[in-house]
């Protein structure tokens, strides 16, 4: 495939890239996608678009073989959605990685997801509200420990940590609590893994703190650097 566009959002702005076979040659990001179109115009005929499609349901390939588009990655039970801008960010960590086994955890605007990956294939994940949650209830970027520590250690006590936050004015107790309470629900997916955390800004630094606190090893990778990775790794499914 020598000539084609790829169209997405990556849940905080329309994305629009101009391909020259695995090479991107013209990118833009807009407010919208009409906006992100009209500055990579103009458009190859071909267009790949990030969202289309039925969702796939678990376990399943991450990059698709011969598709027209990216769909979203469904899991029965428990009920969840990995979006398709992040399973492009999953492709571009398989394209990095090879058939790396472990735990991928993508933090976005306002969901985080942690998702299984062995061979190739997302096996299960466990989604959380994590981030919209901090950003409603004023929390900071930065958690308190003392908070980490107290809502990790008492997770049922959530409702009423987070009330003691909200008295003491205390952003970064907020975050603390919030971000202990997703640690020990996800568990499962952190305990003796390899985990890859997929994050932006400030609150990469301090997610990945958090879960090296508690012993885990993990790596931290910029979403970005997943993208041009991604859509080559797509490039060679299409031809």
């Amino acid at each position: 495939m020598t000539d084609w566009a790829v169209l997405g959002h990556d849940g905080e702005r329309a994305r629009a890239f101009v391909m020259e076979g695995a090479r991107i040659v013209r990118q833009a990001e807009a407010p919208d996608e009409t906006a992100a179109r009209a500055r990579v115009a103009p458009l190859p005929q071909r267009v790949f678009r990030i969202g289309e499609g039925q969702g796939v349901h678990l376990p399943a390939p991450v990059l698709p073989q011969g598709a027209r588009g990216l769909s979203p990655l469904v899991q029965d039970t428990p009920p969840d959605v990995i979006d398709a801008w992040v399973r492009l960010l999953l492709i571009g960590l398989g394209r990095e990685r090879g058939h790396w086994d472990g735990v991928a955890w993508v933090v976005g605007r306002d969901l985080s997801h942690w998702v299984h990956l062995s061979a190739g294939e997302a096996v299960s994940c466990q989604s959380f509200m994590t981030p919209r949650l901090m950003r409603l209830l004023g929390g900071a970027s930065e958690p308190c420990e003392a908070a980490l520590a107290d809502t990790l250690s008492r997770p049922e006590r959530l409702a009423a940590h987070l009330r003691g936050a909200e008295v003491r004015g205390s952003a970064t107790a907020m975050t603390g609590h919030l971000l202990a309470a997703e640690l020990a629900a996800a568990r499962p997916y952190w305990l003796g893994q390899n985990v890859v955390l997929i994050a932006a800004g400030r609150a990469a630094e301090s997610y990945a703190g958090a879960l090296r606190g508690l012993g885990a090893p993990v790596e931290g990778i910029a979403p970005e650097s997943l993208i041009a990775p991604a859509l080559a790794a797509i490039d060679g499914a299409m031809a």
